[in-house]
């Protein structure tokens, strides 16, 4: 039997460090160009969504991240204008690192007030999320 068509999944980091910034990344590439976002991307075929958000913070910001804790798992068929997808949110924290942006990311920073800034998808919806199972741990 064939597979059914299904929503392409993708994964998204929230990083936070000891001063309590959040690293984001400024999109390189459509869709929201040049706007904040979280590190992540599409996992491919073979590989676990844990060792997708690992590659994706990695090749995106130069940061290599250890633990990894569910956020949560975001499926709305709108949140990207590309087409249904399901991505799982996963929080590390990264005690001290100096990002450089690679890959998809134009820039990389850490960001003391992320409400203050425009993001790209639900990623303030996730950042929400991300606060409430930090204050959880």
């Amino acid at each position: 039997m064939p597979l059914p068509k299904t929503p392409a999944l993708t994964t998204d980091c929230f990083v936070f460090n000891a001063q309590g910034r959040v690293l984001l990344i400024r999109r390189k590439n459509p869709p929201f160009k040049g706007q904040y976002a979280l590190p992540g991307g599409f996992v491919d075929v073979g590989e676990t969504a844990t060792d997708a958000c690992r590659r994706e913070l990695k090749e995106e910001t130069g940061i290599a991240a250890k633990a990894l804790t569910l956020v949560g798992v975001y499926s709305d068929p709108n949140r990207d204008p590309r087409g249904h997808t399901c991505s799982v949110a996963l929080l590390a924290r990264i005690d001290h690192a100096e990002p450089t942006a690679g890959d998809d990311a134009a820039a990389t920073e850490w960001v003391a007030d992320w409400r203050s800034v425009t993001l790209a998808f639900d990623h303030a919806q996730i950042l929400t999320d991300a606060e409430r199972t930090l204050a959880g741990m």
